[in-house]
């Protein structure tokens, strides 16, 4: 089942001589319970593409689909609700809020949304990524490895159409890296969890289903691998 779909998305910064395409034409297609990997050099335009894949910026021109929602036509305030809703965002700096326990960091979203906590599937999610036991510490209690469980807990809490993970590695060591990358796909797998990978990383993207190379603002490359 398709449940994310881009229509010749484009993002331009600028006009005349200062004009900078940072996509140009984008065409995309991602099944429900793919884990997707973005390579691409600094600047070819694959953090512009999350951004816009989870309603965070708009694209210039283009249609942005998801579960059957155009959401580059919504509003701000659609927007931070359809994320809040139906996106999962993490970011190699972990931005939990150092004032609250991971246990309330990890819930936010629900409690912003005025959800109920599922907590059989809280605990799943705390026992399976390792933090079970420190659901009553703070951020800076935690290790950098720990903090981005944390955020990885944050964005499975409420059930994400779409996870999409921004160089989720980069601020890691090369063991909590791997680690992290472990619990990506024990999420795709166990809970069928599509996820959207941005990485520079080569050995981290191999780790995916599917590799997709963007270059100039250009999908230049889709490659399926077998689970």
């Amino acid at each position: 089942m398709e449940i994310l779909r881009c229509d010749n998305i484009k993002k331009v910064y600028g006009a005349g001589d200062s004009r900078v395409a940072a996509l140009d034409g984008i065409n995309l297609s991602v099944e429900k319970g793919e884990f997707v990997a973005v390579m691409g050099a600094s600047g070819s335009g694959k953090s512009t593409l999350l951004h816009i894949l989870g309603g965070v910026d708009k694209p210039t021109e283009g249609k942005v689909m998801v579960e059957g929602t155009d959401i580059a036509a919504m509003n701000r305030t659609q927007a931070a609700i359809f994320r809040r809703r139906k996106v999962g965002l993490i970011y190699q700096f972990y931005n939990l809020i150092p004032t609250l326990t991971i246990r309330k960091n990890i819930l936010m979203p629900l409690l912003l949304d005025k959800r109920k906590v599922n907590q059989e599937y809280f605990r799943q999610i705390v026992d399976s990524l390792g933090i079970a036991d420190k659901l009553e510490a703070l951020p800076n209690q935690l290790s950098g490895g720990q903090q981005q469980r944390a955020a990885i807990a944050r964005s499975l809490v409420y059930r994400p159409a779409l996870l999409l993970a921004d160089e989720p590695t980069g601020n890691l060591d090369r063991r909590n890296g791997e680690e992290i990358v472990d619990l990506l796909k024990l999420s795709n797998r166990n809970l069928n969890q599509t996820i959207i990978l941005i990485t520079h990383d080569e050995k981290v993207a191999l780790e995916a289903d599917r590799i997709l190379t963007i270059e100039d603002g250009r999908l230049v490359s889709d490659s399926r691998r077998g689970k």
